[in-house]
């Protein structure tokens, strides 16, 4: 068949393996890239590109930027593509470019919708308590994750696993699938199948201030918020006017409901925090301005620390 013209959005790393596949079949010719502006980063703020442009830039493929997509409306028409394919782009695809492509635009979707529409919802479905997540790729329509489904695959989740852990898994799942996905979809073995609304769920982008722990809630949930917000926005509480980042609890709550929610205490040789109902046992944390460390090397420290209230 001759090569589908494919312009492929994205922004996060998340969409690299994706669309370092597209690039390798020789079924595709990236005809584009579209990714979101450049953004300062880290501590510095240094202005840096996006991973999906580093990659198009290594290909030698056009990239094109916009500060909203609709503003390059006209280019993508005229670039009359076969197929559009978003991954982690971050922004809303009006419909007026939905419906360029002659084969419209699908979506590789970090979870098994219809549960979870929208931003977090890799973080969702570890709060939530699933025992499984996965990946589904859509035909968008002008709804939030709300077109029809072509193709879901499912994985595991891990007790262990954080949102960081979680989302490699993910990605790295996610070229595979969505190759064999779209030639199902253009050789016609597949059909877009409607999604029950009745079953959706939407997780909403996270801000730092939604890592503050509520240590009134009981151990089990916050072991498992520390694992969804790990690695951003980080699980974290204050103590004496500074913050603490609590980058991993013991998955398992020792049942101890004498003290306050929040009273750090000795436990073994680490550090262990009452909860609302039972108490974690932190395994490590970071003060603000100081290095991530096991809590019974922070504990030689701050010796002082055992006794405080959390909040």
């Amino acid at each position: 068949m001759d090569r589908i013209k494919t312009i492929f959005i994205g922004t996060a790393e998340f969409g690299l393996p994706a669309f370092k596949a597209l690039i390798r079949d020789e079924n595709f010719e990236i005809i584009l890239a579209i990714s979101q502006p450049d953004k300062p980063t880290g501590r510095k703020q240094i202005i840096t590109p996006s991973p999906i442009k580093i990659a198009a830039e290594k290909n030698n493929l056009t990239v094109l930027q916009p500060e909203q997509i609709i503003d390059i409306k006209e280019k993508i028409s005229l670039l009359k593509p076969d197929l559009i394919i978003v991954a982690a782009y971050a922004q809303l695809i009006p419909e007026v470019i939905l419906n360029l492509p002659k084969y419209g635009c699908l979506n590789l979707h970090a979870s098994l919708l219809p549960k979870y529409r929208g931003a977090a919802i890799i973080q969702a479905a570890i709060l939530n308590g699933d025992e499984k997540t996965g990946l589904t790729i859509i035909k968008m329509d002008k709804g939030l994750d709300t077109g029809p489904i072509l193709a879901q695959t499912a994985i595991a989740i891990d007790n262990k696993d954080t949102a960081g852990t979680l989302y490699d898994k993910l990605s790295d799942l996610s070229a595979d699938f969505l190759i064999a996905a779209i030639k199902n979809y253009l050789a016609g073995t597949i059909a877009p199948a409607a999604q029950n609304s009745s079953l959706a769920s939407y997780a909403k982008a996270l801000a730092k201030s939604d890592g503050l722990i509520n240590w009134s809630k009981p151990a089990l949930t916050l072991e498992k918020f520390i694992r969804a917000m790990n690695p951003w926005p980080m699980a974290w509480t204050w103590c004496d006017g500074k913050q603490i980042k609590i980058i991993s609890a013991q998955s398992q709550p020792i049942e101890i409901n004498s003290y306050k929610p929040g009273k750090t205490f000795k436990y073994n040789s680490g550090l262990a925090v009452q909860c609302g109902k039972d108490a974690l046992i932190i395994k490590n944390l970071q003060l603000e301005g100081k290095n991530a460390l096991a809590s019974e090397e922070f504990l030689r420290g701050y010796k002082d620390f055992i006794g405080n209230i959390l909040g």
